[in-house]
């Protein structure tokens, strides 16, 4: 099989869809909520019961909110595994599930986030439901066409922008694996744990 035959929108979709289903999704499993909200350092970013944030900004729709800063302190703050999920469930897909495959409006100022471990995995495999479903209508023809006016470099194909939503799916719940890694050797007594 050469180039031109090549499934270029299976073979997108796979690199995500292998990662997720043989290194990450068995790793989230059990998610506690004391993990969910851990933070190993003083003054991490989190998800947040609403009034209790003192980040400069924290923004959000409903009982929790999100801490933020424009622009982002340097050097950026330790953030927890409640913080990074929220931070890929609204900015990295249900912003572009809105912006791409016609999906609910999403920003980090309007989304509800979760007050819970449970509730932000869910919200999760929702987003990327929506994600897969629509770069699989996308096809190899609209893999090439530009993104548009809805991302900061509007002449890029789709297929950048499908690389790049992976490449940040791949990089932050690794590090949400790496932080439950770390909760486990420093809290070796709590059940639930990762294995």
């Amino acid at each position: 099989m050469d180039a031109d035959e090549l499934d270029w929108n299976r073979t997108l979709r796979e690199q995500w869809e292998f990662h997720w289903n043989h290194q990450i999704r068995a790793r989230l499993d059990g998610l506690t909520d004391d993990e969910y909200f851990w933070s190993p350092v003083p003054n991490a970013w989190s998800v947040r019961p609403r009034g209790t944030s003192t980040a400069p900004v924290h923004v959000g729709a409903g009982d929790f909110t999100i801490d933020y800063a424009f622009p982002e302190p340097v050097p950026p703050p330790f953030t927890t595994i409640a913080w990074r999920l929220g931070h890929v469930i609204v900015g990295v897909l249900a912003a572009r599930n809105a912006a791409h495959f016609d999906a609910p409006p999403a920003s980090y100022e309007t989304w509800e986030y979760a007050g819970s471990a449970a509730t932000a995995l869910e919200q999760l495999e929702a987003q990327l439901d929506v994600w897969l479903a629509g770069v699989r209508s996308l096809g190899d023809a609209g893999l090439r066409v530009p993104v548009g006016a809805k991302e900061p470099y509007p002449e890029v194909p789709m297929a950048d922008l499908v690389l790049h939503i992976h490449r940040e799916l791949i990089h932050h719940l690794s590090e949400v694996c790496l932080l439950r890694d770390l909760y486990r050797h420093t809290h070796p007594t709590t059940s639930g744990a990762p294995r």
